[in-house]
């Protein structure tokens, strides 16, 4: 044995030695008891978090969940939380109210204007109880734009989400639904609000020549003229809408897009040149045949089996509304014209308030005739889905691009993420 080992011997003595006393110490008996084997992790005392829930195709979008009002207001989200929305449509009647107890308790004299009505109110009232345009008609449409935004966010966020949700319609279908669903219900309102208005006029039911005789139709009902406005409100909110492309786009966005564009090009040219007796005779058409598209939509969403005899009942209204009656007015608007007395028709002086002359009569027929364009670019995608659905049951919207998405788990983000 070597000198070196010799050495070492007693050095391995003594460590085990130190060893075995330190075994007998409790404290150091669990401490090496633990290098062994590692002890379960208690949890601390207190509230346990709450585990967070898995996303799901279901959910409401982020872009529905406010921020917090100033959030909402600074990034034009308000236009899609109805909450907010609220908030910013209750600024006119607070400071409506307010100016009417500061005059009532003598801080403003009685006679001060209250230039907050124009926002709640139509405007350009007529010594006989009749309204005519007015410059103040654009407070009017920038409040009851934030009006539509509140009720159609409202309306589809806590009427129409919970509805789909209880019919068991599922992921991308849910906020389709919501947006045929609202379409049911504004275009039922305004449908039937639009006949109401049309039934007091002359022109009932498409009496196409009392479009131009006795024009100008400078004075209006107190029905006509809100029922025009609000219609008017409701297209800008939604080609706002549009513009932001909040909704998803359908492979038909350039000619949604051209059909808002020219809308409110109608909207705005007949109530500016006193036409609105044939833009009445157009918002019915339109609105009525829109009712039957939207519901049949949405049955389709909830029961395929249920929907092509609602679908082929739509088909009907439509080629009535949209194509018989729309032909029908452009036949009038270059057939009838020169019922129009010739005094007011040969004159273009906007700033003396005259505007019909020969060459208006196509700024009025080329809008409505590139509407029915559109609604003939329409019609044949209507009458293949209904073939399809006679002789393929199959009533997918040619329109949508989302009604062949899976189902699965996978949720927006993830998806964005895998692109």
């Amino acid at each position: 044995m070597s000198s070196s080992t010799t050495q070492r011997m007693p050095n391995r003595g003594r460590s085990s030695s130190v060893t075995n006393a330190l075994k007998q110490i409790p404290l150091n008996q669990q401490q090496e008891q633990s290098y062994g084997k590692v002890s379960e992790v208690k949890p601390l005392s207190g509230k346990p978090r709450p585990k967070k829930r898995k996303a799901s195709k279901d959910d409401l979008p982020d872009n529905y969940i406010s921020r917090g009002f100033w959030d909402d207001l600074k990034t034009g989200r308000w236009m899609l939380i109805p909450s907010s929305a609220f908030l910013i449509m209750l600024i006119s009647p607070i400071l409506y109210w307010n100016h009417k107890l500061l005059t009532q308790y003598g801080i403003l004299k009685p006679d001060t204007p209250n230039p907050f009505k124009y926002l709640l109110w139509i405007s350009g009232e007529l010594p006989n109880g009749t309204y005519t345009k007015s410059i103040y008609d654009f407070a009017f449409l920038a409040q009851h734009v934030v009006f539509w935004s509140f009720v159609r966010q409202f309306v589809t966020i806590h009427i129409l989400r919970p509805m789909a949700l209880s019919l068991g319609i599922k992921g991308s279908k849910i906020m389709r639904f919501l947006e045929q669903g609202y379409a049911v219900f504004y275009f039922t309102i305004m449908g039937t609000l639009g006949i109401f208005v049309m039934r007091g006029l002359p022109t009932w039911w498409y009496k196409t020549e009392y479009f131009w005789i006795d024009y100008p139709h400078k004075q209006m009902t107190w029905e006509l003229k809100t029922y025009y406005l609000m219609q008017a409100a409701y297209w800008i909110q939604q080609t706002i809408l549009l513009a932001a492309k909040i909704e998803k786009p359908r492979k038909d966005f350039k000619e949604l897009v051209a059909h808002h564009i020219v809308t409110l090009w109608l909207i705005g040219w007949s109530y500016n040149v006193y036409l609105t007796y044939i833009g009445v005779s157009i918002f019915v058409t339109m609105d009525v045949s829109d009712i039957f598209l939207a519901l049949a939509k949405c049955v389709n969403y909830v029961s395929e089996w249920a929907s092509p005899p609602f679908f082929a009942f739509f088909v009907g209204v439509w080629t009535y509304f949209r194509h018989y009656l729309n032909i029908w007015i452009l036949w009038s608007v270059y057939a009838q014209w020169n019922l129009i007395p010739e005094k007011e028709r040969s004159r273009f002086a906007p700033l003396e308030d005259q505007w019909l002359v020969w060459w208006m009569k196509w700024q009025v027929f080329v809008p409505i005739f590139l509407l029915q364009l559109i609604n003939l670019f329409w019609y044949f995608l209507i009458w293949r889905i209904l073939i399809k659905a006679v002789f393929y049951n199959d009533l997918r919207d040619e329109r949508s691009d989302d009604e062949d998405e899976p189902e699965g788990d996978q949720t927006t983000t993830e998806k964005l993420k895998a692109q």
